[in-house]
């Protein structure tokens, strides 16, 4: 299996799968609109306007896109409508890059803390206990010790969950069962942890957004009590979402960002819709770098985002 973060044919051939849906959607979606059409002029700058919005990339950010191609047009005087798709791939390329703030050595997964603590987030159904199963399996996979500490005392099933994904990986899990307190679970863990010299620690937390101020008090008590026995823990806090709710998953991360501090997302299940441009709009809207994406059901489709790879593949036909 190549290296956590590095890309490889398999790789790449995982996301051009998992981003088909979303292709043939968003592509058959901008031929209709330049049918016909030798020009971009502003009918179908209007036209692809309405095509990126559908397509969820959602409308701030759409309108950011039109613009920067509306300059170009300007700038050239005439652009061709053959050339409208590199134009956008250029563009949205680069509204990525302003967000993509990890170095190469965190992409490699080169950690400067021991044990690296990660608080993941996210509200119930979008994919963030079998996130985590996945994060475990490929950072043992590269030979890390992993342990997991389920800390969504919420729900029996959150609880049981994470055990089925401890057993499946093969790598320890604390646990007190359902109505814990979390903050106890978490401190547990984080002492375990450390008695186990382990390289890599990821918490599970309560998904619930329903009472706001309730969460906040929870994941603050949280990183209160983990700071105390790991200096500056968690050190990398990772909202999930589930991409096939397109919007809906921007307004999570909007919520979310509200009751804690976000350093990182990871957005599931883009093999399934039609929605990835919420990749792209939830990147340039929060300011919060995507690192993972899902693509499929494997163990090894859980991706580190790779801007350039995403792109290449969303404009690949």
């Amino acid at each position: 299996m190549a290296f956590f973060g590095l890309f490889s044919k398999e790789n790449k051939a995982s996301l051009d799968k998992g981003l088909e849906k979303t292709k043939q959607s968003f592509f058959s979606r901008l031929t209709r609109s330049i049918v016909g059409k030798s020009k971009v002029d502003a009918e179908v700058l209007d036209e692809l306007e309405e095509v990126l919005i559908t397509s969820d990339v959602g409308v701030e950010t759409t309108l950011k896109i039109i613009e920067r191609i509306e300059d170009r047009v300007a700038k050239d005087k005439v652009l061709n409508t053959s050339e409208l798709n590199s134009v956008l791939k250029e563009e949205i390329s680069a509204l990525l890059a302003e967000n993509d703030t990890y170095n190469e050595l965190e992409k490699s997964f080169v950690f400067d803390k021991k044990p690296y603590v990660i608080m993941v987030v996210g509200v119930n159904g979008v994919g963030k206990t079998t996130t985590i199963g996945k994060l475990a399996h490929q950072f043992k996979s590269q030979g890390m010790k992993v342990v997991l500490g389920a800390a969504d005392t919420f729900r029996a099933a959150a609880v049981d969950q994470l055990i089925v994904w401890s057993d499946r990986v093969g790598v320890p899990i604390v646990q007190q069962g359902m109505g814990a307190d979390p903050a106890s679970v978490a401190f547990d863990t984080l002492q375990s942890a450390k008695a186990q010299d382990a390289d890599v620690v990821i918490i599970d937390t309560a998904g619930r957004l329903h009472n706001k101020v309730n969460l906040m008090n929870e994941l603050g008590k949280i990183r209160k009590v983990m700071d105390k026995v790991i200096p500056e823990a968690p050190h990398e806090v990772l909202l999930v979402l589930d991409g096939s709710t397109g919007q809906n998953a921007f307004e999570q991360a909007k919520q979310f960002a509200l009751t804690t501090q976000i350093s990182a997302l990871a957005i599931t299940k883009l093999d399934g819709t039609a929605k990835g441009g919420v990749v792209i709009g939830i990147s340039d809207q929060m300011k919060i770098p995507v690192k993972y994406i899902g693509v499929g059901e494997g163990m090894n489709d859980l991706q580190i985002f790779n801007k350039d790879e995403f792109v290449d593949s969303l404009f690949s036909f």
